[in-house]
């Protein structure tokens, strides 16, 4: 038997949001500690992670771990059903191929539920090895959000450049070449839009800007962005959620190819 009853309903839409667009179905596991979720992209290039610990929940039950496979287009669906406002509660029953959603508004007038069918979905346990990261930083989410787009007009990578100054946002392509840099600011009054670097030594990688653009859906969950970044490993960007979680997206660093220039043979 499974029931989560969550006040703040309109966290679970904006998860949803966050991680639809990279994953389409998932398996969401559920135990004594906390509902989670972990998927690759379809093409196997990201990572997503998930976690809501089960202290966040106003009610949290669940007897044994359970694995809810579900698309997350329908979830999707059926939360858009829920007010913004409404307290939601996702029950499972033991052995059952559907989970139920319920929705309450928060005068109680109104109570909707919605059956949804579950799904059979193979999916690995991906391990992700615990790492010291070579840099962290940590900047207001909305600025990456706008940093990300404004870089994707002009190109289709961005290098990502740590030093002790601030962290340096760079692309090229057809039309020309852009460099943002923010610098550190933790002096700022307020703790949500400050900019802060962590460095044990300069760090320079690039990825696909593509998939940074789809990351930066988890804006609304949180004003801070944590971008952890190593020589070598995916970068980790991780967005909190409320007093209760987080969402982490993993990306492998592009490696870039030394183009060389064939000269015609004379």
């Amino acid at each position: 038997m499974l029931e989560l009853r969550l006040v703040q309903g309109s966290l679970l839409k904006k998860v949803l949001e966050a991680i639809r667009e990279l994953v389409n179905d998932a398996n969401f596991d559920c135990s004594a500690t906390g509902f989670s979720l972990q998927a690759m992209d379809s093409s196997h290039v990201a990572l997503v992670a998930l976690l809501l610990r089960s202290e966040g929940f106003e009610h949290y039950r669940c007897d044994r771990n359970i694995s809810m496979g579900m698309s997350l287009n329908n979830m999707a669906k059926m939360l858009r059903c829920a007010g913004n406002d409404d307290i939601i509660t996702v029950k499972g029953d033991d052995g059952s191929d559907t989970v139920t959603f319920m929705f309450e508004s928060p005068t109680q007038d109104k109570i909707s539920d919605f059956e949804m069918k579950l799904m059979d979905i193979d999916s690995e346990h991906l391990g992700i090895p615990e790492a010291e990261y070579h840099a962290i930083v940590r900047m207001p989410s909305a600025e990456f959000a706008r940093i990300c787009k404004d870089l994707s007009s002009i190109g289709d990578t961005v290098v990502i450049s740590v030093t002790k100054e601030g962290v340096k946002f760079s692309t090229k392509g057809d039309i020309g070449t852009a460099n943002i840099v923010c610098r550190q600011n933790s002096s700022v009054d307020k703790p949500e839009e400050a900019t802060t670097v962590e460095m044990n030594e300069p760090v320079s990688l690039t990825f696909a800007l593509r998939y940074m653009n789809s990351f930066t859906k988890a804006t609304p969950l949180s004003n801070q962005v944590t971008i952890s970044l190593s020589n070598e490993l995916p970068v980790v960007v991780e967005y909190k959620i409320a007093e209760m979680g987080y969402v982490r997206f993993y990306l492998a660093p592009k490696i870039e190819e030394e183009e060389e220039e064939t000269k015609p043979e004379v």
